[in-house]
């Protein structure tokens, strides 16, 4: 997979979701998307990272945003 500059559209695929199913990437396109990251389940500083942008979620909704947490 080529590298990605800022601005790019990202490259279609699948990612799985917990409990089952998937999540097609271009089902995204034209939505605000607010992507992280976090290296490991299970961890205290994951966890509360996790509990915080659940917290937020209300509030990305209210921009048409969909969160999604990377592992």
């Amino acid at each position: 997979m080529a590298d990605l500059d800022e601005g790019d559209l990202a490259p279609q695929f699948d990612l799985p979701r917990d409990g089952g199913g998937s999540l097609r990437v271009a089902s995204l396109l034209g939505r605000p998307v607010v992507l992280y990251f976090y290296p490991q389940d299970d961890t205290t500083g994951c966890t509360n990272e996790a509990i915080d942008f659940s917290q937020l979620k209300p509030e990305f909704e209210k921009l048409g945003a969909i969160v999604i947490g990377l592992s």
